[in-house]
């Protein structure tokens, strides 16, 4: 009876609220009318609710670096997964919950690891803001950029590079277990993933970026005093041009230079910004509210002359309408640098921020500029797309060729599906007997015929299609590829879409290689051409024989897959 007392003592709510299987009705009566003798201690009060409120503080410990960059961390009472924005590895620290959308309990799980799916709703529901750093990461270093702590585009900068690789490697290797469900061994006793690849120039390695004009800075809290200062003097000196505040679309960090950028495009953007806002030269920016004003974005991109190696700017004004004569200050201001050869208005009409006008007008120089990759010379216009980091997509393109593993005696067909403007295709198509490119914007298959033009390469057709609409006809006119390149290039593509995957396992091609800079989607596409898709019974036909992470961005979130697969 003794043993009973105690049993009842010390659950009484747990004998009262639930009835065993097999129990018999008198011996739960029994037990409750114990209980009920016994004086019982009160019970601990459990909190209303086991997820985090809005506008609560917790106490987190940063274990990794996540999906864009966030950090994955957990709640050092409970143990649950939170997200939070600039939170480093090993990081100790103070946050509180700024946005709850509904209820976000998949992301509770033990081992930090978590479905694909349920990680993207996740972004989208809660988040979770630095308030104070108790113990810093270890890794931690100065970063040399003023703007870190608010640009939206660093978001590691104070993270050794080395500690910066290793989180990006991390990543990889959990989506490719826990979304792409390789085994563990597969993975790492078999060297399946390969080390990732880092980029040797860290700084300054971007040529391409995009700067947006607007009436109001943004100022972090600390620097408020600063627009009041500004507002007593000159109501211009608020237009910002700059940068977007890390997740907001109408708030610009006005910056005077980027530490990614070259060196001569930090000079445009200087001399621009020393003069676009006096008000005698009429400028207004653009208000994404209002939809009022005349300056949207500047765009400047970098090459080099083919034949000298110089370097060669395009400076390209997007604008709200055609106004040649008020930008000609601005031109004759920019074409002063010996650097910069090619000044173009886009003009965008629409109530959107865009940086792609319906219209183009060359205001001084050329139309384009060029580069070379892979000792091939590709003309890049105003808005076409081309590798941002040159240097490291020399590295890519030999690792894509290697995996490719063309035989070189000309009687290989390759089918290259989002191809952009062509340039994987066109590396290959030199050793190969005929390359297919499919991509859906109109203007890069533009670039990918002038591209083999310039090249002077004609095994190489490239068409305009939507790979996320093929019919049973697709396929048809072409012959069957020895080799399948795949290139997800924009992180914010959701990967194949299951149509593509179907085609791509009943065509059978020998060798796919795949490349994506989404690790999370390239994870989950690889799972359905190895391993199938039970729900629509599909089976899968292929084995990862690698996977080759690179680091094509420094001191940003994004990551570069390069998979090989060969048909068993």
């Amino acid at each position: 009876m003794a043993s009973i007392s105690n049993l009842t003592n010390a659950l009484p709510l747990h004998i009262r609220r639930f009835r065993p299987c097999g129990y018999s009705s008198s011996l739960c009566t029994l037990s409750c009318s114990l209980a009920e003798e016994v004086d019982p201690k009160p019970p601990i009060p459990k909190p209303n609710s086991y997820f985090p409120k809005r506008g609560q503080t917790l106490e987190l410990m940063c274990e990794s670096l996540a999906f864009k960059g966030k950090g994955l961390c957990k709640v050092t009472e409970t143990g649950f997964v939170v997200l939070c924005d600039r939170a480093l590895p090993g990081e100790h620290f103070i946050g509180r919950v700024t946005r709850k959308k509904g209820n976000y309990a998949e992301v509770a799980t033990s081992s930090l690891l978590f479905d694909f799916y349920s990680f993207s709703d996740l972004i989208n529901k809660t988040q979770v803001t630095k308030v104070k750093t108790i113990t810093p990461p270890r890794d931690i270093v100065d970063a040399p950029c003023v703007y870190a702590p608010y640009c939206g585009g660093c978001k590691t900068q104070n993270l050794s590079y080395e500690a910066q690789v290793r989180a990006k490697e991390e990543q990889v290797r959990d989506l490719l277990i826990h979304v792409g469900r390789f085994s563990g061994e597969l993975v790492q006793l078999y060297g399946v993933m390969k080390p990732i690849v880092p980029c040797d120039i860290q700084f300054h390695y971007r040529n391409k970026m995009e700067f947006s004009f607007g009436p109001q800075r943004w100022l972090p809290r600390e620097s408020l005093h600063e627009r009041r200062a500004v507002d007593a003097d000159n109501e211009n000196e608020n237009f910002a041009l700059g940068l977007h505040a890390p997740g907001f679309f109408d708030k610009i960090l006005n910056v005077d230079k980027c530490l990614l950028q070259s060196h001569p495009a930090n000079k445009v953007l200087a001399a621009i910004q020393e003069c676009w806002r006096d008000p005698q030269l009429g400028f207004s920016p653009y208000d994404v509210h209002s939809h009022k004003g005349f300056l949207k974005h500047l765009m400047l991109r970098s090459g080099r002359d083919v034949t000298t190696g110089q370097p060669e700017v395009m400076v390209n004004f997007v604008s709200s309408s055609y106004k040649p004569d008020l930008l000609k200050f601005l031109v004759d201001k920019v074409s002063a640098f010996p650097e910069v050869v090619s000044v173009v208005n886009n003009v965008n009409t629409s109530v959107g921020n865009t940086s792609v006008g319906e219209e183009e007008y060359t205001l001084y120089g050329k139309s384009s500029i060029r580069e070379t990759l892979r000792g091939l010379t590709f003309q890049i216009s105003a808005n076409s797309f081309f590798q941002t980091n040159t240097y490291q997509a020399e590295v890519l393109y030999k690792l894509i060729e290697d995996c490719a593993g063309v035989k070189g005696d000309g009687s290989e067909i390759v089918l290259d599906l989002f191809c952009g403007t062509g340039t994987i295709g066109l590396t290959l198509a030199r050793r190969v007997s005929h390359v297919y490119g499919y991509e859906v914007v109109p203007q890069a298959i533009a670039d990918a015929c002038l591209n083999a033009k310039i090249n002077g390469i004609q095994n190489a057709t490239f068409i305009q299609g939507d790979l996320n609409k093929i019919d049973e006809n697709f396929g048809k006119n072409f012959p069957k590829p020895d080799i399948v390149i795949s290139e997800n290039a924009d992180p914010n593509r959701p990967g194949m879409h299951m149509k593509l995957i179907k085609f791509l396992l009943n065509l059978k091609a020998p060798r796919i290689v795949y490349v994506s800079c989404n690790p999370a989607t390239c994870a989950r596409d690889l799972d359905f051409l190895c391993h199938g898709v039970a729900e629509q019974n599909i089976n899968g036909c292929y084995k990862l024989i690698s996977l080759q992470p690179v680091d094509m961005f420094p001191h940003t979130p994004h990551i570069e897959c390069v998979c090989l697969l060969e048909l068993q």
